[in-house]
């Protein structure tokens, strides 16, 4: 039995909060008013289950990528199709997970209203939502995470905008400092894809490859951190210590290599890295500095 209930409030701004357990998520879609009330009622039906079903097949989510069943919920099979382009690298469902919740809820709001705009914010994997304006394309105004000061992204403030027609539906950003254990050293790795889980998944084995060998990196087996990690006993960091700048950029080096091959394969939109105030990217354009608040 969980151990408490799921919780639905209103907030400022037209926003919706939604929490049960570990899943904490703001929404907020824009529309006409009668359509954006059928999609918050039905995200609000929605929303109570996803839990309930993660949990009745972790074992199954916790399993590297092609060691177990296909999972039965529908938010488990949004994990395993985000991961599977990945097989012969070391990934499990989980490395998805709050990018397919936050999927699985933009989908439900879509499927009960036509909407101009929406998005769902799990913890910082959002899924993005921009429908064709009639005066052209609907954006969406979206922060990202990272430390930009001695950055070499040209223009990149921290904002960034989707519109219609970008082939952007998620966003995601994922490193060492993160709510989830990482392979690597990163402070932060932002991914665009077509969807949230894929982005999810993508800036997680991303941020893996930001990494190298030095003595300021502290490691420790996840079990020991974690007894119910699905990182078993592979070393994640604990601490980065002071690093010479040609190491930093050799580790975000090796991690833009990793974007470029996915990006190569159609997997990903666009990426940003960023350790210890250097930052890099893919400069595909989406991540461009822009003037107004992000969503």
């Amino acid at each position: 039995m969980l151990a408490d209930t799921a919780r639905i409030q209103n907030l400022a701004g037209g926003r919706l909060h939604l929490s049960h357990g570990p899943i904490d998520v703001v929404l907020r879609a824009w529309g006409a008013p009668d359509d954006i009330g059928a999609a918050y009622r039905a995200v609000a039906a929605r929303f109570p289950e996803i839990l309930p079903e993660l949990c009745g097949e972790l074992p199954v989510l916790r399993a590297p990528l092609g060691d177990g069943p296909t999972p039965a919920s529908p938010v488990g099979r949004r994990m395993q199709v985000a991961c599977a382009p990945y097989a012969g690298t070391f990934v499990t469902p989980m490395a998805a997970v709050a990018g397919s919740v936050a999927d699985e809820l933009l989908a439900t709001m879509l499927g009960a209203a036509p909407l101009t705009r929406a998005f769902v914010n799990d913890g910082g994997d959002i899924a993005v939502h921009c429908a064709p304006g009639t005066d052209g394309a609907t954006t969406l105004d979206v922060g990202v995470a990272g430390d930009f000061g001695r950055g070499i992204l040209p223009g990149v403030n921290g904002v960034v905008r989707i519109g219609a027609g970008d082939g952007v539906g998620g966003i995601a950003t994922s490193g060492a400092h993160g709510r989830s254990r990482s392979l690597g050293i990163a402070d932060s790795v932002t991914v665009l894809a077509r969807d949230a889980a894929g982005a999810d998944v993508a800036a997680t084995l991303i941020a893996n490859a930001v990494d190298l060998d030095h003595p300021a990196v502290q490691r420790l087996p996840a079990c020991e951190l974690d007894p119910d990690s699905d990182l078993g006993d592979r070393l994640v960091t604990v601490a980065v210590g002071d690093l010479p700048r040609a190491a930093i950029r050799a580790a975000l080096e090796s991690g833009l290599a990793r974007a470029r091959d996915y990006r190569t394969r159609g997997l990903i939109v666009d990426a940003a890295l960023m350790l210890r105030g250097e930052a890099i990217a893919l400069n595909e354009g989406h991540l461009r500095a822009i003037q107004g608040r992000a969503a």
